[in-house]
């Protein structure tokens, strides 16, 4: 980076001979002119490992790139960054035919290069560990200029399982949800990033360098909002019109400049109405159901035990007939009686006694 000094040399009047001069000093602007360039390319450097979207690699992976605005595309090129070196993968111009390298020409599509070609995902057939790597999606845009994603491709299992559960907050479709995490007091926070974790990806949904005040472009598909202040002890997500689409992790990391961290997952559900309605609507069916079970089973069991009660009652009923019998002496004819024994005819058996003449005096 540095040129060689040199030695100026000037001869020596008196002496004849040649006098030579020491260099002349590095002058102390010139080491912070290298001090800053160090730092300028450093900062550059570290811009370049930047990406907005970690993807788990799969057989069957999709890299997601959706242009957010309005504007006017004029064309969207994939690259795969090697090192230092650029490979192109694939280039769309709706006026030309599409290119397709031919190392991915059979192993990469499009999900939608129609309707103004704003979502340009790329899908691979048979990804490999050769496709571990970091790409870019760059669309070319009229007024707003070029828009790039970059996304990187890591071995890894699910993401989920590496986001440990701290809290749960429920919400209703259609309302701004806030999330919120507290920030670290016993160290300075330089910088706090908000994150959506899927098993299959993560994306960054807001970046904030509190120490430069500097806030970071989100290129997730939904808009989210964050805010960005020194001194904060309290980092907000704000999510508008919350869909079901929205439910799942959200992970908020905190991070000092000496490398310590902190982080925060909180789990988002959305309810939807519909689905409510028709889960309190099963659980009302199910207790319905179960009390009628109950009160059947109540009826045969009464009805069981009277039947049993109705096969005893004819064993006891001629105890009672000869009970009664024996105690109403008074009555000659039992009470259960049926009219044709009344009508029948009764014999009774009397003594004779021999008639004796009357005496006569």
């Amino acid at each position: 980076m540095f040129s060689s000094a040199h030695v100026c040399t000037t001869e020596n009047p008196k002496s004849g001979g040649v006098a030579v001069q020491p260099p002349e000093p590095f002058p102390e602007m010139a080491y912070l002119t290298w001090l800053l360039a160090i730092l300028h390319v450093n900062k550059a450097l570290c811009e370049e490992t930047l990406w907005d979207t970690t993807v788990r690699l799969s057989k069957t992976m999709t890299l997601e790139c959706v242009y957010p605005l309005t504007d006017n595309l004029t064309q969207v090129e994939w690259t795969k960054n090697i090192g230092t070196e650029t490979v192109s993968i694939a280039v769309y111009n709706p006026n030309h035919s599409m290119y397709i390298d031919s190392y991915y020409l059979h192993r990469v599509h499009f999900l939608n290069s129609t309707v103004g070609f704003r979502n340009m995902s790329l899908s691979f057939y048979n990804a490999s560990e050769a496709d571990i790597g970091t790409y870019s999606c760059l669309f070319h845009a009229f007024p707003s200029g070029p828009w790039e994603k970059k996304i990187k491709v890591v071995w890894s299992d699910s993401f989920e399982i590496a986001a440990p559960l701290d809290s749960h907050l429920y919400a209703e479709p259609g309302q701004d949800v806030t999330l919120s995490c507290q920030l670290q007091r016993t160290w300075p926070v330089q910088q706090v990033i908000w994150e959506k974790v899927q098993p299959h990806q993560v994306d960054i949904l807001a970046s904030c360098n509190l120490s430069q005040g500097t806030r970071y472009t989100s290129k997730y598909l939904r808009q989210t909002w964050s805010n960005c202040s020194q001194g904060s002890m309290k980092s907000v997500l704000t999510i508008p019109h919350a869909m079901a689409t929205d439910s799942g992790l959200y992970r908020c990391r905190s991070e000092a400049s000496t490398g310590k961290n902190k982080t925060f997952v909180i789990r988002l559900i959305i309810t939807d109405g519909g689905n409510n309605k028709h889960f309190i609507l099963s659980i009302v069916g199910g207790l319905v159901s179960l009390l009628l079970v109950i009160l059947i089973i109540v009826i045969i069991t009464l009805y069981n035990r009277k039947r049993r009660r109705q096969v005893r009652t004819p064993l006891k009923e001629p105890r009672d007939k000869q009970t009664k019998v024996a105690t109403n002496c008074r009555s000659p004819t039992s009470p259960t009686q049926s009219p044709d024994d009344e009508k029948e005819d009764i014999y009774v058996n009397y003594p004779t006694f021999s008639r004796r003449p009357k005496p006569k005096f």
